[in-house]
């Protein structure tokens, strides 16, 4: 099948072609392998979920600590998987580009499951040191939390459909106005109110600058995204 051949017939042909020390390299006992019924007989009786989460464990388990540091949460229809009026195939699935190995994937019925079958992804995998991907879909506060109590990070986009929060990462990040006046309170300069160094002047019409704002100062892109998804500001940075 890695070699194309979609049918029985042409996985039976295949092996006939090349041989008996081929069939013999692969586990066969028999010179002529198997027939037709014998493969279909086969793929029918295989779990399909469970053959699927044991390829993951392997390939999970042949990879040190640092084989794998970006995990890519994605969800895709499979290629000529739609037959008729039934639907295609949609997987989403976790994947290692480093090492350009799907570490797991789950079948869901339609595109609005997707972030339900990412949770679940996340539940199975190892988090702690990684850097985990995805498209606007995925940007959910429960998805941040699962990443984050697993040990790890993530790289979100955030769309229109997040009015709120974009605005709140676009002020965080703001040039200041030219012109403002030092900070209130005789704060030195170079400082903000709660003595961390800075560029950034005050911004107009707010006098101090909170706790969760410096945070994303600090760590670009993570202190204000786990602000917005319920968790502490400083949560594991440490261990960014």
């Amino acid at each position: 099948m890695l070699a194309g051949m979609t049918s029985y017939e042409a996985i039976v042909q295949y092996g006939k072609e090349r041989g008996w020390e081929f069939l013999k390299l692969l586990g066969f006992t028999s010179r002529r392998g198997l027939c037709k019924a014998t493969y279909s007989r086969v793929f029918r009786r295989i779990d399909v979920t469970d053959f699927e989460a044991r390829v993951g464990q392997w390939i999970q388990g042949r990879l040190g600590p640092s084989d794998a540091p970006h995990i890519a949460i994605d969800g895709k229809t499979a290629r000529g998987s739609r037959d008729g009026d039934t639907p295609g195939v949609h997987l989403v699935s976790a994947y290692a580009p480093e090492v350009k190995a799907v570490l797991a994937q789950l079948r869901v019925d339609a595109k609005t499951n997707e972030h339900k079958a990412a949770l679940e992804l996340l539940g199975v995998l190892p988090l702690k040191g990684k850097v985990v991907s995805g498209d606007a879909m995925f940007t959910h506060r429960d998805v941040c939390a699962t990443v984050i109590e697993g040990g790890g990070d993530y790289v979100l986009p955030v769309k229109e459909n997040q009015p709120t929060l974009a605005k709140d990462i676009a002020a965080a990040f703001a040039e200041p106005e030219a012109g403002l006046s030092p900070p209130p309170g005789g704060a030195a300069p170079g400082r903000d109110r709660a003595g961390f160094r800075g560029r950034q002047g005050a911004r107009p019409g707010r006098e101090a600058v909170d706790r969760g704002h410096i945070v994303a100062r600090r760590v670009p892109g993570f202190g204000l995204a786990r602000l917005r998804a319920g968790l502490p500001p400083d949560a594991g940075a440490a261990d960014g």
